[in-house]
């Protein structure tokens, strides 16, 4: 059975945040929402926590597209190669937003990704999603529950994600209604940089 939390986007209640860290750190799987749709995560360094996201996703893990949300870009180089000043300040001018950005990986990144040559990097514009990853000290691994055919209802409705995913996750943070439009994604590991997905960030960044 998946708790339901309610946490505040406005002012996160740190008592809360806390227990969605502990869910974390004990290798749970946690929905919570972001600046766009909700999002399904676990910790990053959480193998057995991976392999379950991969499972659900129905994806080989080495292979998945989950993205590294982040919590600023302080940490950056630890899972991303150098880059340069020009994709340094795309960054800056659009996070934290909804934009996930591809970018060329390190060799630091966690076991199951170290084959991996570039990495999606996430800073949502979302109090809620940014305290999570503050308390847990490192990023989660994080994918959409978007279904990718039609946006259905349970996606943005945390008490009927809870309905549908209550024996595959641990908790489901409710911070009231989601999204229903994905981030933009772009690939600034090609020159020039590569649009991916236009989602909900504009393009005006680039």
């Amino acid at each position: 059975m998946a708790e339901i939390i309610r946490i505040y986007e406005e002012n996160p209640n740190p008592k809360a945040i806390a227990k969605v860290v502990k869910v974390l750190k004990n290798g749970g799987l946690i929905i919570y929402p972001t600046d766009t749709v909700y999002g399904l995560g676990c910790d990053i360094n959480n193998v057995k926590a991976l392999e379950r996201v991969a499972l659900i996703k129905q994806v080989k893990l080495e292979k998945s597209n989950f993205s590294f949300v982040c919590h600023d870009l302080s940490n950056l180089s630890d899972y991303v190669k150098q880059i340069d000043t020009k994709t340094f300040k795309i960054l800056k001018r659009a996070l934290p937003g909804p934009y996930t950005f591809i970018l060329p990986g390190s060799n630091n990144l966690p076991n199951p990704f170290k084959k991996r040559k570039t990495v999606g990097i996430r800073v949502p514009n979302n109090n809620i999603a940014l305290e999570i990853v503050k308390g847990l000290g490192n990023p989660i691994i994080s994918t959409s529950i978007r279904d990718e055919d039609e946006i259905l209802e349970y996606t943005t409705d945390p008490e009927l994600i809870q309905e549908k995913w209550d024996n595959l996750v641990e908790l489901v943070v409710d911070g009231g209604y989601g999204g229903n439009e994905a981030s933009t994604v772009i690939d600034l590991s090609e020159t020039p940089p590569v649009i991916i997905r236009e989602g909900k960030g504009g393009l005006e960044i680039l």
